[in-house]
């Protein structure tokens, strides 16, 4: 093979290909931007005789970022059009099939960590750090109910008060899900505030986890029955509820939303039925005594808005929020069989002098009110993002605590031990299974 030379080319020059099945988001490209800025242009990228790039689109996006005129560049003029083909994604796959020594990188990044180097700059996010370099010793092996497997197995995640999204086993379920599922919030970008948790998560997008609602499912649901959301939202609750065997039926206020998330789950082939309207409707899309579980995450008040459309809840005043939202939730008691789950997902929201408004024990109080008796709290915790970065210049100034976790409300209609009869036995899919067909 001829000695390869590497040659700067003008960026102008270069042309992307157009079958490139490799995708590259905004944030990735920021990321490949801050690694050229950071330790230089490492690798070329390599091109064919008339400058078609074959692998380097992303570093290519990246540069022109930063406003580089020219790259770094390998020409591969020897190889057919077949080669060149194959070699795009080659390129891509070859370097996906390799693995870690997870122990090895857990000491690279603590050494990393301790010379303050900036992580952020490696590729992982908040969330993979936060994993990689926890030093707890996983709770779920020290306890065990005769159920064999263990916990995780048995239940997804240890049936305990705490659930933790950082932990490794969770952030590679949530990527399955993620991959799966394919909502990165595109309806959504926009409507966060900066300061708060929910824009550490999904790059500033706020959807719901997936694993979380794969857990309620499969512990408060039964296959083969109906959940019903009155605040749907992405598409996440729907297509985990359909791919675990439940009908669902949720109401979206925002007519793009609901078209997107009917069209993912219709593709999929799952029993999902979205409806555009307002939840103050809902007597005219679920009978009384219908619904098996009621799982919902509401807008968090005003937190993130998500329209100009007055009967957004999120566009309301905190008394007009509060309002309609009592409502609403109220309404879904008699929607629900009896001897069932109905669960909340919701997080406290400070008004503009800096105090919490109640969401939670106003929640609570809304839907003991209806009937429902409250049975189980979860904490969720979130990753810290940059919350470290902020959280000192607040507890200086005003005592302020740094915010990482959201509320889970589980709620009970009658008896809950009758519920778990009629549920039946928790069956959590083979994870390892179902993740390699």
């Amino acid at each position: 093979m001829a000695k390869q030379q590497i040659e700067q080319v003008s960026i102008e020059a270069l042309i992307p290909y157009a079958r490139n099945s490799r995708t590259h988001s905004d944030a990735q490209v920021a990321q490949i931007a801050a690694s050229i800025k950071e330790f230089g242009f490492t690798n070329p990228v390599l091109i064919d005789e008339d400058g078609g790039i074959i692998a380097g689109h992303g570093r290519t996006m990246a540069a022109r970022k930063l406003g580089l005129d020219e790259v770094p560049c390998l020409r591969l003029a020897y190889l057919t059009e077949a080669q060149k083909k194959a070699y795009v994604i080659a390129d891509n796959k070859l370097a996906l099939n390799a693995g870690w020594d997870d122990e090895m990188l857990k000491v690279e990044l603590s050494e990393l960590k301790d010379l303050d180097f900036d992580l952020s700059l490696i590729g992982f996010d908040a969330d993979e750090l936060a994993a990689l370099l926890s030093t707890e010793q996983d709770e779920e092996e020290k306890y065990t109910d005769g159920v064999a497997g263990g916990m995780s197995k048995a239940f997804g995640q240890p049936p305990f008060s705490i659930l933790d999204t950082r932990k490794g086993d969770w952030l590679e379920r949530k990527r399955y899900w993620r991959d799966l599922i394919g909502d990165n919030g595109e309806s959504r970008e926009g409507t966060l505030s900066q300061n708060s948790i929910m824009s550490e998560m999904n790059n500033g997008v706020s959807l719901l986890d997936p694993v979380l609602a794969e857990i309620i499912v499969t512990w408060f649901g039964t296959k083969n029955g109906l959940a019903f959301d009155p605040f749907a939202g992405d598409t996440v609750f729907g297509f985990v509820a359909g791919s675990s065997e439940m009908g669902f039926r949720g109401i979206e206020l925002r007519k793009e939303q609901a078209d997107l998330n009917q069209k993912r789950c219709a593709d999929a082939g799952l029993p999902c039925k979205y409806y555009c309207d307002t939840s103050e409707n809902i007597d005219k899309y679920i009978n009384d005594e219908e619904a098996d579980l009621i799982f919902s995450c509401p807008p968090y008040a005003d937190l993130e808005v998500y329209s100009d459309n007055p009967k957004d809840l999120s566009t309301m005043s905190h008394d007009e929020f509060f309002n309609v939202y009592k409502k609403i939730l109220q309404s879904t008691y008699s929607k629900l069989k009896n001897n069932r789950f109905a669960v909340i997902v919701m997080g406290e929201v400070r008004n503009k002098v800096g105090n919490y408004i109640g969401t939670i024990p106003k929640t609570i109080e809304i839907m003991e009110q209806a009937g429902y008796k409250y049975y189980n709290e979860i904490v969720l915790i979130n990753s810290a993002g940059t919350l470290p970065l902020r959280a000192g210049k607040s507890m200086r100034a005003t005592r302020k605590v740094g915010k990482m976790h959201q509320n889970v409300l589980v709620f009970v209609k009658g008896s809950s031990k009758i519920a778990a009869q009629n549920l039946g036995e928790i069956q959590f899919p083979d994870v390892e299974e179902q993740e390699h067909e």
